[in-house]
């Protein structure tokens, strides 16, 4: 089952690469991971995707918490969250297709034509991972995908709960 976890860790230097070390030497596997300094810059959010059963994740949360860097970890999967990945996406826009680009794009609200060349058509979008599997198929019916960006899950507690609280 897919898994989103979300860690409030120290910022500094080898916090991630102990986290990530800790998936590695028990043979987890990440499936996505973002990580960027919060409003309190002597922290950081790592969103870290995965898959697994109730004991490996509550084994995964155990084992994190042993790690002087977490302050906190919540597997949001169980309880309502927001979460969002940006794709950006290059297009080959052979003459025809651009207008049938331009119309897919139209198509979703959160979709964003950044650039475009003679012969390329650049797309940013922005929403949950299947959203962004789902438009990644609508576009390959429309024009060849040249290359693409994903930046991995971003995710947060809905209303008034934040991490710090997650484990009162």
């Amino acid at each position: 089952m897919r898994r989103i976890l979300s860690i409030l860790l120290q910022n500094e230097a080898g916090a991630l690469a102990r986290v990530a070390g800790l998936f590695a030497a028990r043979g987890y596997n990440i499936d996505s991971l973002t990580v960027a300094a919060t409003h309190d810059p002597a922290q950081s959010r790592l969103t870290l995707v995965t898959h697994g059963d109730d004991g490996v994740i509550d084994q995964i949360i155990k084992q994190s918490r042993k790690l002087v860097e977490v302050i906190e970890i919540a597997d949001l999967t169980g309880r309502e969250h927001l979460e969002c990945e940006l794709l950006i996406v290059k297009l080959r826009a052979v003459p025809g297709q651009a207008p049938r680009i331009a119309a897919c794009v139209r198509r979703h609200p959160r979709a964003v034509l950044l650039d475009e060349s003679e012969h390329t058509r650049t797309v940013q979008f922005a929403g949950r991972g299947a959203e962004i599997d789902a438009f990644l198929v609508e576009l390959a019916a429309v024009a060849e995908i040249l290359e693409l960006a994903r930046s991995g899950t971003a995710a947060l507690d809905c209303g008034d709960r934040v991490l710090a609280d997650a484990a009162a």
